[in-house]
């Protein structure tokens, strides 16, 4: 036999007891029979991404100016139950289209909760300070403007209320 048959029927065995491995293998750790078309679409998928080793495809959110942030604000204090929020922090992001109608946006922006300590009955002393700090995301649909986005404040949901700071 030539040089060139020997390395290709090398190739071709080398292949098959590389399958017959992965099969066994397959079935040992599962415990279930293995599936042939899956097994080698797995294998497709892993050699064809070793290929495209190009620049990832990362999407980035869009920062978009909310219109309404007023009652933005107001929403987002009646469903966390937080006394006040920083109106420079929030913001608003999407991954979508911005030239859809309808959006929908993750929002984010810092409250707070007033700690009240009154006095006793000899001094009329109210002492109101900042004492905890929290982190609010929320999502929300919002309609595009030339402006900016519009968020619909009925659709706001609150996602996580974290607590940052807590004195």
């Amino acid at each position: 036999m030539s040089r060139a048959v020997k390395i290709i029927l090398f190739l071709i065995f080398f292949a098959l007891f590389f399958e017959a491995g992965l099969f066994a293998s397959y079935t040992i750790v599962t415990q279930q029979p293995p599936n042939p078309s899956d097994l080698i679409e797995m294998q497709i998928n892993g050699i064809s991404s070793l290929f495209n080793l190009g620049t990832p495809k990362i999407a980035t959110p869009n920062n978009l100016k909310i219109i309404n942030k007023n009652e933005v604000v107001e929403a987002l204090k009646a469903k966390s139950g937080v006394d006040g929020i920083n109106l420079e922090t929030l913001t608003a992001q999407t991954y979508q289209d911005t030239d859809d109608a309808n959006i929908t946006v993750n929002i984010t922006a810092m409250g707070y909760k007033d700690d009240k300590s009154g006095g006793t009955s000899n001094k009329s002393t109210i002492v109101i300070k900042s004492n905890e700090t929290y982190s609010i995301t929320a999502t929300a649909v919002a309609v595009t403007k030339m402006e900016g986005v519009q968020i619909k404040v009925g659709t706001i949901v609150i996602t996580s209320t974290r607590i940052l700071y807590n004195r």
